[in-house]
Parts: C-alpha cells; sequence; structure tokens
C-alpha cells in the first residue's frame, strides 16, 4: 500500500463498535495504513451496554473485528485488556480468541526499556464502579452529544470548514468534567507509581493526551467516536499521539476489503 506505516506498537481503545457514534470506517482507513508487531485493544472495543439495548452491528464493524483477525494471522501480537462496555470480556481473562489474548492489565516494554502499564482505566472511575444506573443515564446523555455531533459535523463539511468535535468541547467546558479528567489522570498515576513502572497507558475518558504528571509518562489513547485517536511506539521507543482525521489526507488508502473477503472465503 502506498505510504503504509509500520511501528513497534499500536493502542486503541474506546472503538464502541455496536454504536451508531462509532466511526468504523475511519478506523478501517487507519488499520490498512499502520501495521505493528504488537496492537493493544486498551477497552471499549464492543460496547456491550447499548448492544444489551438494541442491536446495531452494520457491515463496517464486523469488518473492523475482521480486520483485526487478519492482523493476528499475518504474525501480530493482539492483546484485550477489557474495559466497562466491554467488562463481559473479563470472565475471559487469560483465554485466546482467535489468537487475540484476554489480559484484566499488562505491563509492556517498550524498545527503550522504559516499562508501561496498561489497562482501561474504569476501576478509578467511583460512578461506574459503585451506582451503575447514574453511569448508563450518563452514556445516555452522551450518545445524546454525540448524535449532535454528527449533525454539525456534516453542517461543517457543507461549509467547507475542518472537523469540530461539539461533544468534545462541551466536556471541555464544563468544570466539573475538567475537575473528574484531573482527578482520573491523578489516580492512574498513583497506580503506576505503585507499579514501579515509567509510563502508563489507558482509555475510558476518551481525552487523548500524552503528558508527563508527577514523574509518569501518563498516556490516554482518545477513542473512536470523538477523536478518532490512537498512539504508536515507533522502533525507538518514542510514543506519538495520532489525530486520524488530522492526518488522513497524506495517506493513499487502497481498498483491500476484496482481498479479505477472498480469504475468508478460503
Amino acid at each position: 500500500m502506498a505510504n503504509s506505516r509500520h511501528v513497534r506498537a499500536l493502542f486503541l481503545s474506546d472503538v464502541h463498535l455496536g454504536t451508531r457514534g462509532c466511526h468504523a470506517n475511519d478506523l478501517l482507513d487507519f488499520l490498512k495504513v499502520y501495521e505493528a508487531d504488537t496492537i493493544y485493544l486498551v477497552g471499549d472495543i464492543v460496547d456491550g451496554w447499548r448492544l444489551r439495548q438494541s442491536w446495531y452491528w452494520p457491515q463496517s464493524h464486523n469488518d473492523v473485528v475482521q480486520k483485526m483477525l487478519r492482523k493476528v494471522r499475518k504474525g501480530a501480537r493482539v492483546i484485550y485488556v477489557p474495559g466497562n462496555h466491554d467488562e463481559f470480556f473479563r470472565d475471559y481473562v487469560g483465554s485466546n480468541f482467535g489468537g487475540i489474548e484476554i489480559e484484566e492489565e499488562t505491563i509492556h516494554e517498550c524498545a527503550d526499556g522504559r516499562r508501561m502499564l496498561i489497562l482501561h482505566g474504569d476501576k478509578f472511575d467511583t460512578v461506574v464502579r459503585n451506582v451503575r444506573w447514574l453511569a448508563l443515564l450518563g452514556d445516555w446523555a452522551y450518545d445524546l452529544a454525540i448524535w449532535l455531533n454528527g449533525h454539525i459535523a456534516r453542517v461543517r463539511r457543507y461549509l467547507g470548514l475542518p472537523y469540530w468535535s461539539f461533544s468534545q468541547w462541551s466536556k471541555d467546558k464544563v468544570k466539573r468534567a475538567v475537575s473528574f479528567i484531573v482527578a482520573f489522570e491523578e489516580a492512574v498515576v498513583t497506580d503506576a507509581k505503585r507499579n514501579g513502572v515509567d509510563m502508563v497507558m489507558c482509555g475510558h475518558i476518551h481525552k487523548p493526551v500524552i503528558k508527563t504528571i508527577d514523574g509518569v509518562l501518563y498516556i490516554n489513547t482518545g477513542d473512536w467516536v470523538e477523536s478518532c485517536s490512537a498512539v504508536v511506539e515507533h522502533a525507538d521507543g518514542k510514543m506519538e499521539l495520532i489525530h486520524w482525521h488530522d492526518v488522513a489526507a497524506e495517506y493513499s488508502i487502497v481498498d483491500d476489503e476484496p482481498a479479505l473477503a477472498q480469504e475468508l472465503a478460503v
């Protein structure tokens, strides 16, 4: 493929397959460009909460699953760390599905020797852990924001304006949400220190960032509902946060799905 890139490790979270807000086609394009020796799926890849309420599973969502399984068959190691929306996978920690390993948490050693704790992060969200009905209400409000986001995005495209996330903007403007994010990040870093690692990788709050907090490199992969972001580790151990909407135009995306369909039929 033209402009394809190989990285040492790739980190994705909060894809939310099974929801209308999931940017599955954008993720497929991203996965056509990036090849990795190891892929970490850092929770909420499948949205079991939403699927239990109403079934939504278009072909593009199935294609994402098949694409990941194809990467396993081509030699990539794939490790799945479940989150709260796909918590049913926690019943299978230690198991292997189609070559995809299920782990509650894991440690990744970077090329430069740094050690990184990888976890979804929902264990630090007291609302999700202790007040489930309130978390579900918040999930409904979030879906409404994502619905508005889609309509605003279409209008902006029609006007020739760049992508802008209403839901991310509203989250940034609400003081209580900002306070929650700060508290969440501090809790994750404290856990990383207890584990004696140099870095920590998580998802859950849909807030992509790489920054140092109290001597620990804190990384959040973001999501594929609002940010369409991922993190990669390069051959030298350098970590990079990628916002796909900002860089997609740089690549020539080749449709490899006919080849994928042929492979699956064999």
